[in-house]
């Protein structure tokens, strides 16, 4: 079994592999929002809807703001680049296997 040494990339690639957690980088696409705003499509309990933000905040695909009480998350696309490194020396090999 192959062992990656680069633990970003394994944080990064287990972020991304719940969709409530690809949804919410999708909608930060667009700007900065609040944790109601981003919590509120989904429902789900705040409580369980901040792990997900928590997951996001540790592989560091999000960035938090604190303005008083209101709390901020922006996407910080910065270990993505990785990732993509990554899914690019591939994406070659799996385009020719699945247009064949």
């Amino acid at each position: 079994m192959v062992k990656y040494k680069n633990e970003v990339l394994n944080v990064v690639f287990a972020a991304l592999a719940d969709p409530t957690r690809r949804t919410v980088l999708q909608t930060l696409e667009q700007g900065s929002l609040s944790v109601g705003q981003l919590a509120a499509p989904h429902g789900m309990s705040l409580p369980g809807f901040m792990k997900h933000l928590q997951v996001l905040e540790d592989a560091g695909l999000v960035s938090r703001a604190k303005d008083g009480r209101v709390v901020s998350l922006a996407i910080a696309p910065e270990p993505m680049q990785e990732a993509a490194v990554w899914l690019s020396r591939y994406a070659k090999f799996w385009f020719a296997r699945l247009t064949t």
